[in-house]
């Protein structure tokens, strides 16, 4: 009888025990169901809670990858649209050079337009100091003895540099190619009209037709005229042959063919010589004084180094110009670069979350028929236990 009393509650025992892990298994479901997923801790499977956690771990450093490229871009793409603003404003000096030219203007018209000149001037330097959401320069370049970035020649100057990494641009721009690579005069060899000329010629950059020959001038070779036998002007380059001058012929010098035009005096000279790095503000600077300082003590101009110093400082606004549109052309493609880079993490951050999920992601509709089924069987052995609890002597006895 003992025996019977034992078994009874043993087997009483083993069904609470199996009915309460059910009610475990069905709270776990539950728990897995309402988050969605199939792991939510390592114990729940181990080999794929560690590959869901390198999944999680790549697309952190995927979205940190995509912050900075986004800051990088928003840089590039901040220098670039100044880039275009200090081109237009390049154009519009350009435009009021040309109209300096203008026969019909007198000085103090000129002087009018000085005035314009420099406040363009002023304006390209402003964009070009311009700084980033940092605070750095957009168009690196650091000036130890100022509190402008630009000008400052050569000293200190550093260009822009592209960070390392896969997806990563550069932060900046090439501030040296973009203001500091010009040349003087057509880029291989420049002309200086004399100081002490009188007479109303002008000389126009030249054409190289030998570059080795003008690469290798090393000395300065002056053009100087004189008053020739039959009444006209003659023209030498060497100083010793000597020939008659007209307006527009070319004249080869150096292995460039030059043109000059006008009506020079006995002792005029144009001086050609190698062409010399400069910087897009001295040429600017250039430019205003050829406008300003082209003025004879009586007020009148001086046409011939008016005209010869305005189309000097067109040929060099041109260069600049085009270092300018280069350096624009890298920040489109920077710009490019960057749109491919973003593609490329955003596949690769699809790709990661498509593994993580299939690490840890949970079957939804097997998860809910299974659910069902879970809560079914313990419903089911409750309603059983409850039954089987009255089957007792006593319930038999009554």
């Amino acid at each position: 009888m003992s025996l019977t009393r034992i078994g009874t509650a043993h087997m009483y025992d083993r069904t609470i025990n199996n009915i309460g892990k059910q009610q475990s298994q069905l709270t776990s479901q539950m728990e897995h169901a309402s988050a969605g997923k199939r792991v939510l801790r390592a114990s729940d499977d181990p080999v794929a809670a560690a590959q869901a956690e390198r999944a999680r771990t790549r697309q952190s450093r995927i979205e940190t990858d995509q912050r900075t490229l986004d800051a990088q871009t928003a840089t590039i793409k901040y220098g670039e649209s100044t880039l275009g603003e200090i081109n237009g404003a390049m154009q519009e000096f350009r435009s009021l050079i040309v109209n300096a030219g203008n026969g019909a203007y007198n000085q103090t018209q000129r002087d009018t337009l000085v005035e314009q000149l420099q406040n363009l001037r002023s304006q390209i330097l402003t964009y070009s100091n311009r700084q980033d959401s940092n605070g750095l320069p957009l168009f690196r370049g650091l000036d130890a003895n100022s509190s402008h970035v630009f000008p400052n020649g050569t000293q200190s100057m550093q260009s822009g540099q592209t960070n390392p990494g896969e997806y990563t641009i550069t932060n900046s721009l090439d501030g040296a190619l973009a203001f500091f690579s010009g040349k003087t005069g057509n880029g291989v060899l420049a002309v200086d009209v004399g100081a002490t000329n009188q007479g109303l010629a002008w000389a126009d950059v030249g054409t190289i037709r030998d570059p080795a020959t003008a690469i290798a001038l090393t000395t300065p070779i002056d053009i100087t005229f004189r008053d020739g036998a039959s009444g006209g002007m003659e023209y030498s380059v060497d100083g010793t042959n000597w020939a008659a001058y007209k307006s527009g012929d070319t004249i080869a010098v150096a292995g460039m063919d030059l043109v000059i035009t006008g009506a020079p005096k006995a002792g005029d000279t144009f001086t050609v010589k190698s062409s010399e790095r400069q910087s897009i503000f001295e040429v600017l600077d250039s430019a205003i004084k050829t406008v300003k300082d082209n003025v004879k003590p009586d007020g009148s101009t001086v046409y011939g180094g008016l005209a010869h110093g305005l189309a000097k400082s067109l040929a060099e606004i041109d260069t600049q110009l085009n270092r300018v549109s280069t350096v624009r052309g890298f920040a489109g493609d920077l710009l490019n670069q960057a749109e491919r880079m973003g593609s490329t993490l955003l596949e690769r951050n699809e790709q990661m979350e498509s593994q993580r999920s299939a690490a840890e992601d949970i079957d939804m509709v097997a998860a809910l028929s299974q659910l069902k089924t879970q809560e079914t069987a313990i419903s089911a052995a409750l309603q059983s236990y409850a039954s089987i609890q009255k089957l007792s002597l006593f319930n038999y006895i009554n």
